[in-house]
């Protein structure tokens, strides 16, 4: 029998610099995930972006913002209080357009997100896994670092740019894959611009489609979203996605539903999109799949229902719980 295979797709262009790669990310079925359900299951695979990570999008916009605002010039210092996704883009655009960049991170996050930042020429400084209130927060710290002369704080938490990429680029871009109003749009939030942005898209665009929350339980996000869900405030071990406090780019008007997450149930649901679907994702792509298979189990939506995938697995390797899934050395054959 002769192998049939597909027409090969258009080459890429010829672009300006790799930051042309960004955006336009594949919208894949979960066929074998979703086998079964109600309604089709999508991914939405922002690990495909040029840097790992949903967050190339905000890196962009947030530098060119500042640039747009006449605030940066050539080898001034950006900073960012960042769990490390944001870091890998901004060091991205930094490299491209001639910047230096430091990075603030809590040390729960990975040091292998740690490594990858300080390979691509960022100075990383860890701080304390402390409250918002605490100086030693790592945004607070980031704040403080920014007062340096020709220091720039990049400030994805509340920097317009960040919802408004989203609302622009990524919205519009699901519609489009989609071809349809989605029924729901499952996705964590960590600065909450890609929620807001898609959801104020959605609201202009898709009424009727839901736009649902995932929180990792120990987040308090949940509770500020929906009052009747546990206000608990705990450690937990997904990294880049909860809060304590509402940032200011998270507007939850949008918000239409909420779904709590165990680490159990995201680490579980990421192992899931590895092994099942070949998604080479992270933890917080399995807290927003758990949400999403939780939603349409107890209140299935009336149309597909769209999962963002927000980074990439190689961020994750030293974590326990990555290196929990591999077979030990003993048993290789």
């Amino acid at each position: 029998m002769v192998a049939h295979f597909p027409t090969p797709k258009a080459p890429w262009p010829v672009t300006h610099s790799v930051l042309d790669a960004i955006g336009n990310t594949a919208l894949v079925p979960l066929r074998r995930i979703g086998a079964g359900l109600p309604v089709p299951l999508y991914a939405k695979c922002e690990h495909l972006n040029p840097g790992g990570s949903v967050k190339d999008r905000l890196a962009w916009a947030l530098v060119s913002a500042l640039e747009a605002e006449g605030t940066l010039t050539a080898g001034d210092m950006l900073v960012e209080a960042t769990a490390g996704n944001t870091g890998v883009g901004l060091a991205m655009v930094a490299a491209v357009r001639g910047y230096r960049l430091t990075c603030v991170m809590p040390e729960k996050m990975s040091v292998d997100k740690r490594q990858a930042l300080s390979i691509l020429g960022a100075r990383v400084v860890v701080t304390p896994n402390a409250p918002p209130h605490d100086p030693r927060n790592f945004q607070n710290v980031a704040r403080q670092l920014a007062t340096q002369p020709r220091h720039v704080l990049c400030n994805q938490f509340a920097a317009p740019a960040n919802p408004a990429v989203h609302e622009t680029m990524t919205g519009p871009e699901i519609l489009q894959q989609l071809g349809q109003v989605p029924g729901a749009f499952v996705a964590g939030a960590g600065t909450g611009g890609t929620l807001t942005g898609v959801g104020r898209c959605f609201r202009a665009c898709a009424p009727g489609a839901r736009v649902v929350l995932a929180d990792p339980v120990g987040s308090r996000l949940a509770h500020h979203a929906d009052a009747t869900q546990p206000d608990l405030d705990a450690a937990y071990a997904v990294e880049g996605i909860g809060q304590s406090s509402v940032p200011p780019n998270l507007d939850l008007t949008v918000v239409d539903d909420v779904v709590r997450v165990t680490d159990e149930e995201s680490f579980a649901a990421c192992t899931r999109l590895l092994r099942e679907e070949g998604m080479l994702v992270g933890g917080s792509s399995g807290t927003a799949l758990a949400a999403a298979l939780k939603l349409v189990a107890t209140r299935p939506p009336a149309g597909p229902v769209v999962v963002l995938l927000a980074d990439a697995w190689d961020r994750y390797w030293s974590k326990p719980w990555m290196r929990g899934l591999a077979t030990p050395e003993e048993h290789f054959s």
